[in-house]
């Protein structure tokens, strides 16, 4: 069975939109969890029970240890199993969107190479949950690096598909574009910005730009979905 029949077993309704939805509230949901259950401990003070949402990285919920030192397992199980939810359904959400978007030659090629990064940034998403800050630092660092980086080439080049294209309405093109500018300015915040190792300011700095700029991934998708359910393009 080729890919696209494999696809066509999926309508465009439920990868485009039911699914990314229900995904979205479970990453939302499982990042609570994980949240309650971490130990304890941060950057500069792991005598702190429980996690800090100013003071703690969400990779420390994927540690094996926590900061405080005690076995972080559940926690580090629920963030894994949580980008690997979300890398799945952005790779199949972004697999469908040329076909849906791409109504000529031009915006057919800018789709698919968007799509391309996109499953770049998903397969970074997924190595992210399994590597464990504190015992494959390297790695972790580069996978959660380049999920903003494949994704901002994303944002870029559908930004420009979906004002070319008649499928959606324009206000759809500029969320998308608000999408790139929040990636442009973490990456930003990641190459130039204060170190965390610098203070704990600039630890406090770099936590809540990362709490924003997930925040700005859920909601940006959600977005997206109510302009593909309200267009119409998705019935067949």
């Amino acid at each position: 069975m080729n890919n696209e029949s494999i696809m066509d077993l999926i309508p465009n309704r439920t990868a485009l939109v039911l699914i990314p939805r229900l995904a979205a509230i479970l990453f939302i949901f499982l990042q609570v969890v994980g949240m309650k259950v971490y130990p304890g401990g941060t950057m500069y003070d792991v005598s702190t029970i429980g996690y800090s949402f100013s003071k703690n990285f969400f990779s420390d919920m994927g540690a094996y240890a926590a900061r405080n030192g005690e076995p972080n397992y559940l926690s580090m199980i629920i963030f894994a199993l949580s980008l690997t939810i979300v890398g799945i359904t952005f790779s199949l959400y972004y697999l469908f969107l040329p076909r849906v978007l791409g109504n000529d030659r031009a915006n057919y090629l800018l789709a698919s190479t968007g799509t391309l990064f996109a499953i770049g940034g998903s397969i970074c998403m997924i190595g992210t949950g399994f590597t464990p800050s504190d015992i494959v630092f390297a790695p972790h660092v580069f996978f959660a690096n380049n999920i903003f980086h494949c994704f901002l080439v994303t944002a870029l080049l559908y930004t420009i598909v979906i004002f070319r294209s008649d499928s959606l309405k324009k206000r759809y093109a500029m969320g998308y574009a608000m999408f790139f500018i929040s990636i442009f300015i973490y990456v930003g915040i990641l190459q130039y910005g204060p170190s965390a190792n610098s203070g704990e300011s600039a630890m406090i700095f770099q936590v809540l730009s990362q709490k924003m700029i997930v925040l700005v991934f859920c909601c940006s998708v959600i977005h997206q979905t109510f302009g593909f359910s309200q267009s119409g393009i998705l019935d067949r």
